[in-house]
């Protein structure tokens, strides 16, 4: 019996294969779209009202069906949190097209598993010696050119251990992990210059740079953030580290940043908050982290000139700390690298508009967007007229600087741009995306669109290339 099985298996797989593979000169037909004058198919509309199905429903899910053989018209890359990996996803089907393995081992990948090079890989990320076999990633960016994605490479985050990752987007393969030697953890990368000349990556908790260590009855005096410039070769696909430096900031909590572009191009800006200084310590009779952090009606946007920064370096004015270039606070000042300007307290997103000339702030506890001008920015520097904080870094007056504020909801927090002058921002606690206008020179001209409500507190937001000098809309 049990040849005879064997056989008859053999005989079926055989007329399998004639079948699929023979049959003359049979091909298959090329299914022919639905005519849109006449409608949806009797069985298409049977099965919609079967389950109860709207036209609307009906409408979301032909624009995200995409037919196996098709392409999706893009791809997104989505940070994988505690997973220490990438997700690509297509866009519209929403299909994972590839676990990207990055910071963590994946044994179904062969990723950190008896891989000579992906262990140099992971080993590059190690801290001191210790093997560090876990991430956390935040934003991702793609490489640009002249400010537009040019699809070639991917920077990733890993907020945990202060470390960014290069994957080459011709493979989706991790190539390169770089360990920021000032910091413990940081919050505020990855961001890429308009040319991907530099990556930057922005510390959030002040710590003594270099790893070292300070009581925190000395975080004043001796915690400090950083703003690093990772050096990019794009012949190489690689990070320079000996090429790389960063800029010394205040132990504000330093959060996300965005480069400049066109009007604006050779800045960058990064939110903070914590202008208090709190530390903590609740047990003692201070405020919780939540309040202690959040009791000034202001925090710091900071505005950093990179091209100058860069200058800088060149000419042998930074310092060296555990292998890393550094511009100290003071040569940043006295240099014109670092200014400072307020912003609405607890801002979690600073978003540079497609033309470079605005740029838009938001955070949780102020139902406002703020927009920022370039040109009232470097007025203002040119005039002066400014005070200074704690660490002697010019301050510029806010109305100096503030083009308009536009009313949203609350708990406003991330921007992107259509190609019709329009903006979209989340709103965390309101479980809602803003549309408004951008209203160039006049103040008047900003105003809220609509609201299009989601079924959860939404934080980041992803529209085509809506962070690029030519958003598809």
């Amino acid at each position: 019996m049990r040849r005879i099985f064997v056989v008859l298996l053999v005989v079926v797989m055989v007329a399998s294969i004639a079948a699929a593979c023979g049959g003359g000169d049979k091909e298959t037909p090329t299914p022919e779209a639905v005519n849109v004058e006449g409608g949806l198919p009797a069985s298409a509309m049977e099965i919609a009202s079967a389950r109860g199905l709207t036209p609307d429903d009906i409408n979301a899910a032909l624009k995200t069906f995409v037919p196996s053989g098709k392409m999706d018209e893009y791809m997104l890359f989505l940070s994988g949190g505690h997973s220490g990996n990438v997700i690509a996803v297509g866009v519209p089907s929403m299909r994972i097209m590839k676990n990207i393995a990055v910071f963590t081992p994946e044994s179904w990948q062969g990723y950190g598993y008896g891989s000579k090079e992906s262990e140099e890989i992971l080993d590059a990320g190690n801290v001191n010696g210790v093997k560090i076999r876990m991430g956390d990633t935040h934003h991702p960016a793609l490489s640009e050119t002249g400010g537009d994605y040019d699809g070639q490479y991917l920077f990733i985050n890993d907020k945990s251990s202060a470390r960014v990752a290069v994957i080459d987007l011709r493979d989706f393969e991790t190539k390169q992990i770089v360990k920021d030697p000032l910091l413990i953890s940081q919050h505020g990368s990855t961001f890429v210059t308009p040319n991907t000349d530099y990556v930057i990556q922005a510390s959030q908790y002040g710590t003594p740079l270099g790893w070292d260590y300070a009581p925190i009855s000395e975080y004043k005096e001796k915690y400090r953030g950083t703003i690093t410039m990772w050096k990019f070769d794009r012949e190489k696909g690689r990070i320079i580290p000996e090429e790389s430096f960063a800029i010394e900031v205040p132990p504000y909590w330093q959060d996300l940043c965005d480069a400049g572009k066109l009007a604006s191009d050779g800045w960058g800006f990064c939110n903070s908050f914590n202008s208090e200084l709190a530390t903590g310590g609740v047990e003692e009779g201070n405020p919780p982290f939540e309040a202690g952090v959040s009791q000034r009606d202001t925090d710091y946007l900071h505005i950093f000139n990179w091209k100058k920064a860069a200058e800088v370096v060149a000419a042998g004015k930074a310092e060296t700390i555990n292998g890393m270039q550094v511009i100290r606070i003071p040569t940043a000042v006295e240099e014109g690298v670092l200014f400072l300007a307020p912003e609405p307290k607890s801002p979690h997103g600073v978003d540079v508009t497609p033309d470079g000339k605005y740029m838009v702030v938001a955070g949780k506890l102020d139902p406002h967007v703020t927009i920022y001008a370039m040109d009232k920015i470097q007025k203002a520097i040119d005039a002066g007229k400014w005070t200074t904080d704690d660490f002697g870094i010019p301050v510029l007056n806010f109305d100096d600087v503030m083009m308009a504020q536009v009313e949203l909801g609350l708990g406003p927090l991330h921007t992107q741009f259509d190609d019709k002058g329009n903006a979209y921002t989340s709103l965390f606690l309101d479980s809602a995306v803003a549309r408004w206008k951008l209203g160039g020179d006049d103040p008047a001209a900003y105003q809220l669109l609509d609201k299009l409500s989601v079924q959860y507190n939404i934080g980041h937001i992803s529209a085509a290339e809506g962070d690029t000098v030519s958003p598809d809309g």
